[in-house]
Parts: C-alpha cells; structure tokens; sequence
C-alpha cells in the first residue's frame, strides 16, 4: 500500500514537495487555503474587469523574478511540461535594470553585460556623474563583498549571523550615495532595512547577485513570458494531478492534532465542511506566521526547539504588487526600474515586452495594452501626497500614491513616460485589505525576513515528531533567503528527510550548494575560503590585507 502525505499548505513549497513525492511513488495530498493554487507567487484575475466574455485582467501577487544563481527552482521547472516544451523554456532573459531618481532622466544599468569601451564608459558615468558614487564608495564596497566571498562558511554563520548589513559595510562612514545604494538596496531585496538585516543573508546574495550583474554573457535575471499561473503554477497542478495529487482549495487547517509525540491528523476546514485528515506522514508548507499558530502543546512536548517556529512569527515585512493597466503600452525598459528616491522603496517592470504571445486585447474590456507591475517593499515609509505610509492607505491612496512616486522618479527634466490620460486602471494585490474601522490595512500574505540573530530559531526541514516535516522559506537552507529558490530548497529537504525516515529505496532529491561565485564551474575562491577556516578556528578576524580594491 501506497504511503499518504498529507501537505498542508498550496504554494510553492507545497507544489514542490507533492512534485518530489509523487514522483517517487507516494499518495499526496494538498490542502491550500486560498482559492488560487500558488500561495505568494500566483497571479490572480482583476475579479469583474471582463467584459464582453473577455477575461479578467491579470493581477499579480507582485511580478516574479529568477535570478541567475537559482538552481533548484530552475531544476523543477525544467521538469514541468509545457505543450511541447517545459515551462523553463517560459524564461525570458531581461536586458537592463535601470535606475530611476527624482534628480535625473532614467539611467540604463546592463543586465546582460557586453564588454566594450561604450558599455564600460557608460558605467562610470553611471555611477560617478548620475548617482554620485565616489571611488572611496566603490573601493569600501569592493573590499566588503570580497570580504564575503572569501570568508568560510563558519565565519559567515557564527559571525556575520549576529552583525546588521548597515555595520558590516561601515555605512556610517560612507557617502549620502553609498547608504542610498549599497545599504538601502536591502528594503527592495528583501524588504527589510539595512540595521535589522542579518549579513549572513545579505551578503552572499549581494555578493552573488554583483558578480552575476558584472559577469558577461547571459542576464542575471529572467522574468516568466506571461501571467505567473497560466506559464508556470496551471501547467505544473495539471501535471501534478495527472501523477495523482489531489490538490484541494478553499481547504483551511484549523489544528494539527499531536497525541504521544505523533501527528494524528489536521482538521481543516474545506468549503465549509470540517473533517480531520490522516495520513502516515505530514509536511507542513505554511509560511512561518500561519504555522507559529498551530504550534501546539503537545508538539512542543515532542519537540522543543518548534518554540523557535513561534518566535518567528514577528520576523515578517509586507512586499506586494501593484499592477497599472495602460491605454498604450509603456515600455520603460527592457526590464526592472529601481526607484532609487521613492519612499516606498519601488521596483517596477513593464510586463507587455516579455509576453509576446499574451495578447491583452483578449483581457478586460478589450483596450488595454501594456501592464506596468510593481513592487512596493516598504510599507512604514510617509508618502509624498497623503504622509502616510502605505499601511495605513486606502487602495485608491496606495495607487494615488505610488503613481505620484514612479512619476516623479521617471518624468524629470522634461521627459513623459508617465501620462495620467493613459491610465486605464489598476489593480491592488488581494491579500491587502483596508479596514474602514481601523483605517488601516492587513495582509494575508507576508514576507519572511531573516533579522539579525534569527538563525538559531530557524529549524531543520525535519523534526523531533517523526512524521512531521517543515517545508517554507523559514526552514534552514542553502538559499537562506525568503524566495521561490529557498521555498524549493526547503520542500526537498522536507522531502529528503521523509524518504530517510520511511527508509526508502528513492533517490534523493538534489540539492545545491548556493554563493560559491564560481567562473565557469571553478571555484577559484576556494583557498582563500580555506586560509580563512583556519583563522576562524584560531579566533582569529578575516584578514582584509587578502585583497586591496582600487578604482
């Protein structure tokens, strides 16, 4: 007889491990609370904006990215059939990530590096004239991403755990520019300010994410050819479900029953019906402030260290979308805009140019033509018309708002990107409601953050109650970062560790080292990571006479 795994939670941890599971044979089952498959990464219809039996506009929890250095999301999607290719073949690399300031017109930033004397000349323009990065901010910041790259892993772990980004740059010594960029890039990367987040987190992704950027050949970043659901999370279910997962929406977990240090079963809520469902073994999928909840006593009895799962509850932020449906598509550029002067931290991407076979007139009422996407990461920051943060906004506000931030950003010193008459309409990401009577907003969906200090509560995919298994961003990972990247990591590990328990004869799923900064596949950095392991066991520092940067 078949082993049934009941995976409690839809999205992509979820839909990773029923991918893993199923095919190795188990009996699985998803129960997903929203009535959307997906969790943070689906897309989601403009409810009642079609007409004439045209569709919904499509919405978006905020627009998906894949970096270069993914790899196990990337290993799932190539997976995944899509007519007759696989849904990675649904990647379109993006060209540029340009700048935006309230000072200067537009500043084009490669994402695919050619290296050529104008390429090369434009980037010190860039950087020295546009921005206002001196040599002393480059050199400091070369010295700091070197300083990651060549420290042991223990180092990083131990050490740079308990140290804030902010500090470990000597942000306070730098320039007004170099606290903008180097620190503040982390509220539009991982929603979190630079004093609150941890270096182990921040710095190999900062570091990675440099080297691919300054790397030539292919774009550090992919964006998916059309909306999330229809090119990625649709064909992945189908496919699922032809393998046999019974994928369940609308399917609430009310509570994880825990008798003798085993999980019984879940009593979950589903279309207004509760039953308790029991199977052999249990992966729980939800993101860290749904699962601290259903943390029981007895799970805590057979298991402690889930008390590190409760104190997580509070290390989450709010990043959501906002999408702006045009009259005329509006490109901007072939790719993302940062929004380097806006308040609420802003990244923007014009979807139109990478869904060339998404035809728009389809959608609505037939008159849209391009889809500007945005992310907007930080929620606590005042606005520029009303003085509020975003938290505190009513939806018109938050679109009043963020509209008025991206074109004082893009419409400067006599350019019009952005035109009032060309807005058709928008759209706010669901999981944000407005309370009337508090006049203030929730959020059903929140972001994960790894703060200073957090990793120690941070636990292991499996658990002390042995058929029980965590698999959500906040799980211990390679990727260490709360993306769709760690979310898969997390899945296989859960997975992993349910195939060593039920001692199966399956292969593993892979799993990646992650911020080796190889050239091609070399890890040329090796020894000096070794030297360091040394010093770290010695108590001694990283020594920062390994490299002296000069520009």
């Amino acid at each position: 007889m078949l082993k049934k795994v009941a995976i409690l939670g839809g999205g992509v941890a979820g839909l990773s491990a029923a991918h893993e599971l199923i095919v190795r044979g188990y009996d699985v089952s998803v129960y997903e609370f929203k009535s959307i498959p997906g969790g943070k990464a689906r897309s989601m219809p403009y409810v009642g904006s079609g007409k004439g039996g045209r569709r919904d506009l499509p919405g978006e929890h905020g627009f998906r990215l894949f970096p270069r250095f993914y790899r196990h999301v990337i290993d799932t999607l190539k997976r995944i059939p899509y007519e007759n290719k696989t849904v990675y073949d649904n990647l379109m690399e993006v060209t540029r990530l340009d700048i935006a300031t309230n000072t200067a017109p537009l500043q084009p930033l490669p994402a695919k590096i050619v290296v050529n004397k104008d390429n090369i000349a434009l980037a010190k323009d860039l950087i020295s004239h546009k921005l206002g990065l001196t040599k002393e901010d480059l050199e400091q910041y070369g010295r700091k991403l070197w300083q990651v790259m060549t420290s042991c892993e223990e180092r990083i772990r131990e050490e740079y755990e308990t140290i804030d980004w902010w500090d470990f740059i000597e942000a306070e010594k730098q320039s007004p520019a170099f606290q903008n960029i180097f620190a503040g890039f982390t509220k539009t990367l991982v929603a979190c300010q630079s004093k609150v987040a941890s270096t182990q987190t921040v710095g190999p992704v900062a570091a990675q994410m440099t080297l691919n950027l300054s790397t030539p050949g292919t774009s550090f970043v992919r964006l998916l050819n059309g909306p999330t659901n229809e090119k990625w999370i649709y064909p992945w279910l189908t496919f699922l479900q032809r393998r046999g997962v019974d994928y369940h929406l609308n399917a609430k977990v009310e509570r994880i029953h825990c008798v003798d240090g085993i999980i019984r079963s879940a009593e979950i809520t589903e279309n207004g019906e509760t039953s308790h469902i029991e199977a052999d073994y249990y992966i729980a999928a939800f993101p860290v402030e749904v699962m601290g909840p259903l943390i029981t006593q007895a799970m805590l009895e057979a298991d402690p260290t889930l008390q590190g799962v409760q104190r997580l509850v509070d290390s989450v932020a709010w990043m959501n979308g906002i999408q702006y449906y045009l009259k005329e598509d509006v490109p901007v550029t072939h790719g993302h805009v940062i929004y380097l002067d806006a308040p609420w931290s802003l990244t923007s991407v014009s979807q139109k140019q990478f869904w060339p076979d998404v035809n728009l007139s389809e959608y609505g009422d037939g008159s849209v033509r391009g889809v500007l996407s945005i992310d907007i990461s930080d929620w606590d920051a005042p606005g520029i018309l009303y003085g509020k943060p975003a938290t505190h906004c009513t939806p018109e506000e938050i679109k009043e708002e963020v509209w008025a931030q991206m074109k004082q950003s893009l419409n400067v010193d006599g350019a019009v990107i952005l035109r009032d008459e060309n807005l058709h309409s928008w759209f706010l990401d669901s999981d944000i409601q407005y309370d009337e009577v508090a006049k203030a907003c929730t959020n059903e969906a929140l972001l994960f953050i790894n703060r200073v200090g957090t990793w120690e509560d941070r636990p292991e995919a499996f658990t002390g109650i042995p058929n029980l298994f965590l698999a959500s961003d906040y799980v211990r990972t390679n990727t260490n970062l709360a993306t769709m990247e760690g979310a898969n990591e997390a899945a296989r590990r859960a997975v992993n560790a349910l195939l060593k328990q039920d001692e199966s004869t399956e292969m593993p799923c892979e799993i990646w080292d992650m911020y080796k900064f190889e050239m091609g596949n070399i890890d040329v950095l090796k020894v000096f990571r070794q030297k360091d392991k040394k010093r770290f066991d010695k108590g001694l520092p990283w020594n920062g006479k390994v490299l002296n940067f000069k520009f």
